[in-house]
């Protein structure tokens, strides 16, 4: 019984945090549904009619971030007025990017649509939260009319991989994938990089992903469990934008993007990697991001 105990402990400790944002997330949903059934909403969910229950729930997620992260958010001088396309690393659980939208529309009343894994629409009950929050599938045509409307629109181009076999190295994991720069040139819109410090170091993977990895590549389903949840410090910054250029081609832009130094020469590391080197210890440190919740030099 002892050990039994003690075993279901563990369990619930590596696990209670991540699936707490879980039912927080699909609580979100329901207070959605209560809101629009009592208002008798039957308006777009991107339209501003959304806008008090959107900054109800963007209230909700900033308190949760400062109070068990301390969430800063960096850089937001540098996301431009009109459309643009936001490329950032995908943590194990994205509850940094989660953070980033709630302060983006508290300090902005700013919406960013968000390009999601096909996988995420089969999860039962979040139809509303997804519309409301602007996820999208990110079809060529469906980003064009986003940005087209003056919207930004984030993409994580190492996604759903990049979330279940990166790792505390924080390596980029985009393979091929360069579908955002050719929306960006079609667009002619700016690519902004984007990175939030240690969200590796709060969220974690299993070190043994063989079978998982050969598992996800076959179901395209992630069907590896992420734990911790620990109050880590979270810094989201955003990097200076990298400009449309009608000269340049899309493995030009795609190169550019992840090759492109942080500090405004363009040559040399990649944008979204240089975020990482000039803010992240790497290997990621658990005990480092959780004394940097007491660094007041870093403030």
């Amino acid at each position: 019984v002892v050990i039994v105990s003690l075993t279901i402990s563990a369990i619930l400790v590596f696990f209670i945090v991540p699936l707490t944002i879980l039912f927080f997330i699909y609580l979100t949903n329901i207070l959605l549904l209560i809101y629009q059934k009592n208002g008798e909403v039957k308006a777009d969910p991107l339209s501003d009619v959304w806008d008090s229950a959107r900054k109800t729930i963007a209230s909700f997620w900033d308190i949760y971030a400062r109070i068990w992260h301390g969430y800063e958010l960096h850089g937001v001088e540098n996301l431009p007025e009109g459309p643009g396309i936001l490329v950032y690393y995908h943590g194990a659980i994205p509850v940094d990017y989660l953070y980033f939208l709630s302060r983006l529309f508290l300090w902005k009343k700013r919406l960013c649509l968000s390009v999601a894994d096909h996988f995420v629409f089969r999860l039962p009950g979040l139809k509303l939260l997804l519309e409301v929050t602007g996820v999208m599938p990110g079809t060529r045509e469906e980003c064009l009319i986003a940005l087209k409307n003056g919207h930004l629109v984030s993409v994580s181009p190492g996604g759903v991989r990049e979330a279940l076999f990166s790792d505390e190295s924080y390596q980029l994991m985009w393979g091929n994938r360069k579908g955002f720069a050719q929306v960006a040139l079609d667009a002619k819109v700016p690519i902004i990089p984007m990175y939030t410090q240690n969200v590796r170091e709060g969220y974690r993977m299993f070190k043994e992903r063989r079978f998982f990895r050969q598992l996800y590549e076959s179901t395209r389903l992630p069907f590896t469990p992420p734990y911790g949840g620990l109050p880590v410090k979270l810094r989201t910054y955003i990097g200076e934008p990298i400009p449309y250029d009608p000269n340049i081609t899309t493995e030009e832009l795609v190169e550019k993007v992840h090759k492109s130094n942080f500090h405004f020469s363009f040559q040399t590391k990649t944008a979204v990697q240089a975020l990482i080197s000039k803010h992240q210890t790497i290997p990621g440190s658990i005990w480092k991001a959780l004394l940097e919740r007491f660094d007041k030099r870093r403030k």
